[in-house]
């Protein structure tokens, strides 16, 4: 008969690994949608106030 090792035991390193992993990956996903969409309301903002037709100089 062979042991059997249970794989989710209270306060196990693998649990705990586990959940830093997914809290850093949420967090990372989060950043990334958040500088998405700033860098898109920048560039919206930039055509915004160019003109469209560019100043005549003499």
């Amino acid at each position: 008969m062979t042991k059997k090792i249970p794989s989710s035991l209270p306060g196990s390193l693998g649990g705990k690994a586990a959940m830093a992993g997914a809290a850093i990956g949420s967090a990372a996903i989060a950043a990334a949608l958040l500088y998405a969409s700033r860098r898109r309301e920048k560039k919206a903002n930039e055509s915004r106030d160019r003109p469209v037709d560019p100043p005549e100089t003499d």
